[in-house]
């Protein structure tokens, strides 16, 4: 097998990418925008465990969504049943310009930039 052929893992961004990478444009310490990318993420995920919705216009939504139980198998024993119990799961619903940003069409939805 030779080495184009083999499956490439899919590429990730890291936290670490994007405080390397805010610090560049904006010549602030690293340092600090970590500091305030954690205090984001920190703040967001204390919404959704109080069972807030966090929503970013034009980026997307993310709730709280409780998964009803259910009734399962043991994949070891399939004539086991097992009950799932119910749980909440954080959902993340995009907005409408990173749908088209990802899908790749962008010019169907303007980008407002208020500066």
């Amino acid at each position: 097998m030779q080495i184009e052929d083999q499956p490439r893992p899919p590429k990730r961004t890291t936290k670490r990418d994007l405080v390397m990478r805010i610090a560049e444009e904006t010549g602030l310490i690293q340092q600090d925008v970590h500091e305030v990318i954690q205090k984001t993420l920190d703040y967001i995920t204390e919404s959704l465990a109080n069972g807030e919705n966090v929503e970013f216009r034009n980026f997307g939504v993310f709730e709280v969504c409780e998964r009803k139980s259910r009734i399962g198998r043991n994949p070891n024993k399939p004539d086991q049943v097992v009950t799932i119990p119910t749980r909440k799961v954080v959902k993340f619903k995009p907005g409408k310009v990173m749908k088209h940003q990802v899908t790749g069409d962008v010019t169907s939805v303007p980008v407002q930039s208020k500066k």
